[in-house]
């Protein structure tokens, strides 16, 4: 999934990815489109690998900003500057966009759709509001997917996403969840006040985790991956989630963004919003033009 702008992200580290862009931009002599990959770890940024083409998040920005960005880049590699395109500063970005894949596993019985380097997604949407929560969860509906707004949830994460994980449970419980986890992360979460109903793992004799996601007791899954010893009993919840369509999540920061939305779709109602509004308030001038 994408975020624009960018989600949790300060403006100093911002500041500092457009700066690096820029010099990169200079250097490699790039004329057109290119995108770069970012990431932060420990308050520092990486580059991960820059790209002088095109990419699939050039439509969505676009899209969002309300301006043709292909058009413009195809003037300035012809020759035009980008004075003449009329594209001189950063172009304001009029609310929260999320970009969402959709991916074809339920057309795929059997198949554990945990996700690669990999291209798989045979599609995307993208949902559009002025807050981050009402954003994601129209993206997830777009995609497919609704989150739900009441029920269990079930967590089972790794040992060094236990920290991270506790403020999801947290919100989750204020939000009336009731927690089920696997005896390792029911521990860490009972020792830290959150009451969690334990579940068996499937190798533990049954009712295991798949009686209860069959019988329907489950409405959201967080789920990271716990280590080749737990791969099977991963794999075999992810696929069965799917099967009964089951929202299962499998990263923490995806978790933390499927709180915020549950907390949104409970207090504001998800609207529709034209593109063609959002361009026109971001760009009178140019739309009347």
């Amino acid at each position: 999934m994408a975020v624009l702008p960018p989600h949790e992200v300060s403006d100093g580290k911002l500041d500092e990815m457009r700066e690096i862009a820029r010099r990169l931009a200079l250097r490699l002599g790039v004329v057109g489109l290119m995108n770069v990959q970012f990431a932060l770890q420990e308050d520092r940024v990486y580059v991960l690998e820059v790209n002088p083409r095109a990419s699939r998040t050039v439509p969505f920005i676009a899209k969002a900003v309300g301006l043709p960005l292909v058009s413009f880049a195809v003037q300035v590699m012809a020759g035009r500057s980008l004075e003449e395109v009329g594209l001189t500063e950063e172009p304001a970005v009029p609310g929260v966009f999320v970009k969402a894949p959709v991916f074809p596993f339920n057309r795929f019985p059997g198949v554990d759709p945990v996700l690669g380097p990999e291209m798989k997604s045979t599609g995307e949407v993208m949902g559009i509001s002025s807050t981050f929560g009402n954003a994601f969860a129209k993206a997830l509906r777009g995609a497919g997917w609704k989150l739900p707004d009441s029920g269990a949830a079930f967590l089972s994460v790794h040992d060094r996403d236990k920290e991270a994980l506790l403020p999801v449970a947290t919100k989750l419980a204020a939000l009336g969840f009731e927690l089920l986890a696997t005896e390792g992360t029911a521990g860490y979460l009972s020792e830290n006040g959150l009451e969690v109903r334990i579940v068996r793992k499937i190798l533990q004799g049954r009712p295991h985790i798949l009686d209860h996601l069959i019988n329907g007791e489950v409405d959201l899954i967080v789920n990271t991956p716990l280590g080749r010893e737990s791969f099977e009993d991963d794999a075999e919840i992810r696929m069965t989630a799917l099967k009964f369509s089951i929202l299962c999540i499998t990263t923490l920061s995806g978790a933390m963004a499927a709180v915020e939305g549950i907390e949104a779709q409970r207090t504001n109602e998800l609207t529709v919003v034209p593109l063609q509004e959002l361009s026109e308030s971001a760009h009178p001038v140019a739309s009347s033009s």
